[in-house]
């Protein structure tokens, strides 16, 4: 019976656990069998503290951090489905359950901090390259400290400055055979001479550019100077290019301003390769031939009609002179100018000026062959010079040669023509108007004049203001193949 009393009774009990089976203990085993659990789980204890914590928290409702309680909650996970219902059962708090307002403006914030670190280093690194660019640039152009001294030595007998905010700069093209340049002729020792040499007046509002050719057979007076070597030479009326084969740059300005009375504020001396790369730089200059070219020493060889000349092509063409037209040193002057007028307005119609990418090889390629005084050694000095020509309408870029006329003592050199050279200098030097035209207009214009024809009435002049000076040239807006 005692056994009986024993098998009814259950298994002994259990020193450590409470011989009383409780409604909650029941309760328990049977979530346990509901939820499949395993009756080796049974033997596990729980926390003394847990049921009690349970039963407070159902009697007092506070045992949910959820507002409103277990009935509440209840509510709640019953209206919400999902992932977030489902981690809001367990009390765990998981990415869906952060409010969507949040996730956007942590997302924004994320990206606007790496969109300014990015713009932030790309700023650093245009800087950086742009920093770059202007040092090689600037490093490229060689300055010329000896004729600074040498004009320096000899400031007393210099013009003086009529219009102190026009500017006149002297363009030396070398005409040296030595190194690259060999190919094209002798070399001579490497000695220099002056091929093409400019007076550039820049007007003072900076409206009007007026490129004077002076031609290197001209006879001038050529003042003393000093030679490479720190030896004198002796004054002398001679051929104009001998100037700067004797004593360099500063001779040949010091003979310009004697020549012209004008003031030069600066130089520049350009070599071949310089004026190669140059027109490479634009892609190439169009030009029209009315008859085919083959020249051998200008290593030029070109069909007639429209082309677009490289910078090789481009060089033979201005340095031409056997094989075109009547041979002259005048006509290749004409032909000079003109192609330097096409060159300008490639350079403006294209943009080149205003855009910085096609800028950079054109201002590569010259300042690499450029020498300079001092007030132009630098980039900025260039670009603020560049700067104040932009705006120059390009028919306002003229081009012309000083009057002048086969020399009386010797038809193979030139000499200056009087007084319409002397006009044309005062002109400049008091930053007055030139007009240039074509030469057959000019000519056909005088004829005219000279034949009373003009239309005029006799006294018509005496009481008009005094005309604009009119030259035989042409301007950067004119069509080389419309002519």
């Amino acid at each position: 019976m005692d056994a009986d009393v024993t098998d009814s009774a259950g298994p002994p009990s259990d020193p450590d656990r409470p011989a009383e089976d409780k409604p909650q203990d029941r309760s328990r085993d049977r979530s346990r069998e509901e939820s499949g659990r395993p009756e080796d789980d049974a033997p596990q204890e729980e926390s003394p503290a847990a049921p009690e914590t349970d039963e407070a928290a159902a009697e007092t409702g506070e045992g949910d951090s959820t507002e409103g309680g277990p009935a509440e909650s209840e509510s709640k996970a019953g209206s919400e489905t999902g992932p977030k219902a489902a981690a809001g059962a367990d009390g765990v708090q998981t990415w869906a359950d952060r409010p969507k307002d949040g996730i956007v403006s942590a997302r924004r914030s994320h990206w606007l901090r790496w969109t300014a670190l990015a713009a932030s280093f790309l700023v650093l690194v245009a800087a950086g390259v742009g920093w770059w660019m202007y040092k090689k640039l600037d490093g490229n152009i060689t300055t010329d400290t000896s004729a600074a001294a040498e004009l320096k030595a000899y400031e007393k007998e210099r013009p003086t400055p009529v219009v102190m905010d026009a500017q006149n700069i002297l363009l030396i093209g070398s005409d040296s055979r030595a190194g690259d340049n060999r190919k094209y002729g002798r070399d001579d020792g490497g000695s220099q001479r002056s091929d093409t040499t400019i007076l550039l007046h820049l007007a003072a509002d900076r409206k009007s550019a007026t490129a004077v050719s002076i031609p290197r057979d001209l006879m001038a007076e050529i003042p003393s100077c000093r030679t490479g070597d720190d030896k004198k030479t002796r004054e002398q009326f001679t051929q104009f290019n001998t100037a700067f084969e004797l004593g360099g740059t500063a001779c040949t300005i010091r003979t310009v301003e004697r020549m012209t009375g004008i003031r030069i504020d600066h130089h520049m001396v350009v070599d071949f390769n310089g004026f190669k790369d140059m027109v490479d730089a634009v892609n190439g200059v169009e030009i029209c031939l009315k008859e085919p070219i083959d020249d051998k020493d200008a290593h030029l060889e070109l069909p007639a009609g429209r082309q677009k000349l490289n910078g090789e092509q481009a060089l033979g063409y201005v340095r031409a002179r056997k094989s075109i037209g009547n041979g002259s040193d005048t006509e290749r002057m004409e032909r000079q100018q003109q192609f330097l007028g096409a060159l300008v307005n490639k350079m403006q119609s294209n943009g080149v000026l205003l855009n910085p990418t096609r800028l950079y090889p054109v201002l590569d390629a010259a300042t690499k062959s450029l020498t300079t005084d001092p007030g132009l050694d630098s980039l900025r000095d260039l670009y603020d010079l560049v700067r104040g020509m932009r705006d120059v309408p390009t028919e306002q870029v003229q081009f012309l040669t000083v009057p002048r006329q086969p020399y009386r003592n010797n038809p193979n050199r030139d000499e200056l023509v009087e007084p319409d050279a002397g006009d044309l200098f005062e002109q400049l030097r008091e930053d007055k108007p030139v007009a240039v035209v074509p030469a057959d207009e000019l000519e056909e214009a005088e004829r005219d004049k000279e034949s009373g024809q003009d239309g005029k009435p006799d006294d018509a002049g005496s009481e008009s203001p005094t005309p604009t000076p009119t030259y035989s040239g042409s301007s950067a807006a004119d069509d080389l193949c419309k002519q």
